[in-house]
């Protein structure tokens, strides 16, 4: 790994972050500001969080704990986006239910990341 661009939990949340920004502003005008923005926020956390413990990999515990961080982030996204479709902020149930599960894999793969870090740097 020569980059943070290099990591696939780091393209996966970027992407799925760039997403949630789309569907937020989509939202209606009294969810934007509120749900909407705590979506945007978190969801651009797990890749940021990501990104600044990549910056701090050359101390494992700074690395895993913003991976941790990351992993905490994935799974806010998750109730952000069960508080919207819950509440038929946002009713689009095929897109809620693809999103929901692409996080879900996101939070097990930082997982499995975290346990990699652990293992093996030194």
């Amino acid at each position: 790994m020569k980059s943070y661009r290099d990591l696939e939990i780091y393209k996966d949340s970027k992407s799925l972050a760039i997403e949630c920004h789309k569907i937020s502003l989509s939202l209606p005008k009294h969810e934007l500001y509120e749900e909407g923005s705590q979506l945007r926020r978190s969801s651009k956390s797990v890749t940021s969080a990501i990104v600044e413990g990549f910056g701090r990999r050359r101390y494992k515990a700074d690395y895993i704990k913003h991976l941790l961080y990351a992993q905490a982030e994935c799974d806010e996204t998750i109730l952000h986006l069960e508080f919207l479709f819950e509440t038929d902020s946002w009713k689009d149930k095929v897109k809620y239910e693809n999103l929901n599960s692409e996080y879900e894999t996101l939070s097990k793969r930082i997982n499995k990341f975290i346990q990699w870090v652990e293992e093996n740097l030194k």
